[in-house]
């Protein structure tokens, strides 16, 4: 039977005769309270919407034409899926950011099992981590890959975080100057050393590769001195090799390349040394989607990474409370440039993007608008 449930009892109902504009009345008959079924048609579109958005079925697939899908589901456009506040307090925090074109960057924060929080930003500059940071208490950890600005950022907002730099990213880093078949003697062996930096995963290994690195820099500091003079300026000839030095050396001086060795011996555990939770199991999946609805204009990109960090939360709400508790386009004052300096483009976003967002509203400290 498809009989509805009380609210006070959870006993199934039985019809009880009808209103008087008709339509059908429900009774309990084990508390006696009254009431009328009713069908929430806009949660049902809803979650037909999310159900194309978030897989790989076409608008055609979802029992109805595809006029009659957008037509139904337009309106599902104008919402901004908003990270709610937990106040959850993780050991671990990985954090990302996914580039949509060059326009606009939306930074995420997760742990390994859910999304955190998410921040619509024009760059990854230290005040727009600052403001993805501020959503979430401070972490014992936090695992990044080395954006422009996050350390200033957690320097003012975590003080007490201990930063992990992505080894992964750091190997990366240095093969993108050496190649990854390097002519030079130096070059192989700092590639070498690289590699080895994947495998370093304790206290004993960690220290070897500190010391092998330290003996590299010894060995080759005369060869990376060389210089030749250019239009009378000094030229550093191994320069490549130089700039992966000075990032390494970057890494070593500030501890942030073996955080992952000393939480281990501190507290115990397993702790991560790589961002792949955050590459892997978010912005894979993430691009995947977009690539998916390919066509989609930047701010419907953009609305469409809200919707699926949003279903990726510990608990996200069902179809019915979205509706009324999620702002829409026209509920965030000064989502875009003030309409006295507004200039739209072809894809509908103005071309000072994000410029005119006033956070204080469109991220809200509250953990839902009510």
């Amino acid at each position: 039977m498809n009989n509805p449930r009380c609210d006070l009892c959870g006993r199934a109902m039985r019809k009880n005769g009808t209103t008087s504009s008709g339509r059908q009345r429900w009774r309990c008959g084990k508390c006696g309270s009254s009431s009328v079924r009713r069908i929430d048609s806009r949660a049902k579109r809803l979650d037909m919407f999310l159900r194309w958005l978030l897989s790989k079925q076409t608008q055609s697939d979802m029992g109805c034409s595809r006029s009659t899908f957008k037509r139904a589901t337009r309106e599902f456009w104008e919402i901004w899926p908003i990270a709610p506040c937990t106040g959850e307090i993780c050991d671990v925090v990985f954090l990302d950011g996914i580039w949509i074109g060059r326009d606009a960057v939306v930074l995420i924060a997760c742990t390994k099992d859910h999304v955190l929080a998410w921040h619509l930003a024009e760059t990854e500059c230290a005040s727009a981590w600052a403001a993805l940071m501020v959503r979430m208490p401070a972490p014992a950890m936090a695992v990044t890959d080395g954006a422009p600005g996050f350390g200033k950022a957690a320097r003012a907002v975590w003080p007490a975080t201990r930063i992990q730099r992505c080894t992964f990213h750091a190997f990366c880093q240095v093969r993108r100057c050496t190649t990854s078949r390097p002519k030079l003697d130096a070059g192989v062996e700092l590639y070498s050393l690289a590699k080895r930096l994947l495998k370093a995963k304790d206290a004993d290994s960690a220290a070897a590769w500190l010391a092998d690195y330290a003996t590299w820099c010894a060995k080759w500091e005369r060869f990376l001195c060389e210089f030749t003079i250019k239009d009378g300026r000094k030229q550093y000839v191994h320069e490549r090799l130089r700039k992966a030095r000075r990032a390494l050396n970057k890494l070593v001086q500030s501890g942030e390349l073996f955080t992952f060795v000393e939480m281990a011996e501190e507290r115990g555990g397993v702790w991560d040394s790589t961002n792949n939770m955050i590459e892997g199991a978010i912005n894979a999946r993430l691009r995947e989607m977009l690539r998916m609805h390919r066509g989609l204009s930047a701010i419907r990109r953009i609305k469409a990474i809200f919707w699926w960090c949003y279903m990726h939360t510990e608990s996200p709400l069902p179809a019915s409370e979205i509706l009324h508790v999620m702002p829409t386009d026209d509920q965030v004052d000064g989502l875009f440039a003030s309409a006295s300096n507004e200039h739209k483009r072809d894809d509908g976003a103005p071309e000072e993007y994000g410029s005119g967002i006033v956070w204080n509203e469109f991220h809200m400290p509250t953990e839902h608008r009510r």
